[in-house]
């Protein structure tokens, strides 16, 4: 099977106002496949007259979309997640084309991220406000909540299905007009998601879809103009403060998932099989291409060789090749950049100190291929412990007791994932309190669960997708004060 086969030729252009068109000039972006590097396939490179385009659409959309009533909404979206998951197969063909992952976890992330259409089509109709007698008597207090406005969501290109449906999913919900802005590198998907929506009955003009390799250019000019009201983003920090900055004149709303370096503790009373097995979901993943991705590996002096040992055994026993190969665990990085990153983190961390458990070395080319590597008596100064390495590599750290597994954890300008590894229900109560991070997973690897707020603190960003808190992103409160009987 092809996942190109979800995408006709008009679909790799624009889809603006619920037309697919050519981008401003013609311009067209090639799409690479990292598992060898050759050309996929094009698609519109859009220009910033494109970007003005769809958000004129948004906005002439807006006041109708807002008043359609919510079963409407949530009826859509409902069909929407029937849609994906009938072409579960397709999407997932399509995405281990472009991104790299293989087929099946590609699977996984088409049934995660069609599970936000279901979830906030069931949300769509429990939008509320209250009403309540002020205290002092005299008067009645009504609160309505309203949609945010024209929203603008630019998506990363690690999970290009879900980090799109978990954004689109309650701006739809909400009655939300939006522009989307897909990764460069992992446009397809996207592309192949609109189609669905529009398949699905979403008025034109509700979802606009830029593909474009301007991003700079493009979030600046729309965010600069009065009318966007919200800017959703995940990607990088760095990004994302620039986003912050542009947002300030207009004042516009902010959703903001940025960088990660999640440690990932394991005591000395852990299962330490389970931890192991935790370890497998939580570093490889995508992989280790996830903002939740465990980062850094904080294990208990004690059990820290045990541990070593047998996640390195796992780790060391998976294949590596095309996504869309049978046998195949582990597919290529994104791009030759991300390989060249994780080797020098590498490099420098064997330099430091740290002792190679297993992989470690670039293979031959073709493709953009990093081997699955763990990396024990790791320094807590080493660069490793500090940048987040978005790719498969575990490095193991050692602790001495829980204050000083909490300092370590906490010792970082991050705050969105963690995950912690202990028999001690006290203990679990005591970390989840004292660790500063917007999600902690305790005794389990996966965290991410679309009835569940997604976010962080610190320098990974503000604001949360997913569960009843990802709809009041899109929301703005009215009070009405109205005169007592």
């Amino acid at each position: 099977m092809n996942g190109l086969d979800l995408l006709g030729p008009q679909q790799r252009g624009l889809f603006i106002g619920g037309t697919w068109r050519d981008a401003a000039g013609g311009k067209r972006l090639d799409v690479i496949d990292p598992a060898d590097g050759s050309v996929l396939t094009d698609v519109a490179d859009g220009s910033v007259a494109d970007a003005v385009d769809a958000l004129d659409a948004a906005v002439a959309a807006q006041a109708s979309w807002a008043t359609t009533p919510p079963r409407e909404r949530g009826e859509i979206l409902r069909t929407a997640f029937s849609l994906v998951t009938g072409r579960a197969e397709q999407f997932a063909h399509l995405m281990s084309l472009e991104m790299g992952k293989t087929v099946a976890e590609a699977e996984g992330e088409v049934a995660y991220g069609a599970e936000f259409f279901r979830w906030y089509s069931e949300e769509a109709v429990r939008i509320h406000g209250r009403w309540m007698q002020a205290p002092g008597g005299g008067s009645r207090l009504l609160t309505i909540k309203k949609p945010v406005g024209p929203c603008l969501f630019i998506t990363p290109w690690n999970f290009p299905l879900a980090m799109g449906t978990r954004k689109i999913g309650p701006a739809i919900a909400a009655g939300c007009t939006m522009v989307v802005k897909p990764a460069s590198q992992t446009p397809l998907t996207m592309l192949a998601l609109a189609a669905v929506l529009e398949e699905a009955g979403l008025p034109a003009g509700v979802l606009n879809v830029v593909t474009t390799s301007h991003t700079g250019e493009f979030s600046q000019t729309l965010q600069a103009d009065d009318r966007l009201r919200k800017v959703s983003f995940t990607g990088s920090t760095g990004v994302g403060r620039v986003l912050v900055r542009q947002s300030a004149d207009q004042l516009q709303r902010l959703s903001m998932e940025l960088g990660g370096n999640a440690p990932f503790l394991v005591f000395e009373d852990a299962d330490v099989d389970a931890a192991v097995d935790g370890a497998m979901v939580a570093k490889m993943r995508n992989m280790g291409e996830a903002c939740t991705a465990a980062n850094r590996f904080l294990v208990h002096r004690s059990v820290a060789q045990e541990f070593a040992d047998k996640l390195g055994k796992r780790m060391g026993g998976l294949t590596v090749g095309r996504g869309q190969d049978t046998g195949v665990d582990v597919g290529p990085l994104i791009d030759e950049r991300a390989v060249e990153t994780v080797s020098q983190l590498v490099t420098d961390a064997v330099h430091d100190g740290a002792t190679v458990v297993c992989g470690g070395a670039v293979p031959d080319g073709p493709g953009y291929f990093y081997p699955p590597t763990v990396l024990l008596d790791v320094p807590v100064e080493s660069e490793i412990n500090v940048q987040e390495i978005f790719g498969p590599v575990a490095p193991i750290t050692t602790f001495e007791g829980e204050a000083d597994a909490i300092r370590l954890a906490n010792d970082t300008e991050y705050g969105l994932a963690s995950y912690v590894y202990t028999r001690d229900l006290a203990r679990t109560i005591r970390l989840a309190e004292a660790l500063e991070f917007g999600m902690v997973g305790v005794n389990t690897g996966l965290i991410s669960n679309p009835a569940a707020p997604f976010g962080g603190v610190k320098s990974s960003g503000f604001g949360r997708e997913g569960g009843f808190e990802g709809i009041e992103e899109y929301l703005e409160t009215t009070y009405v004060a109205l005169p007592g009987g």
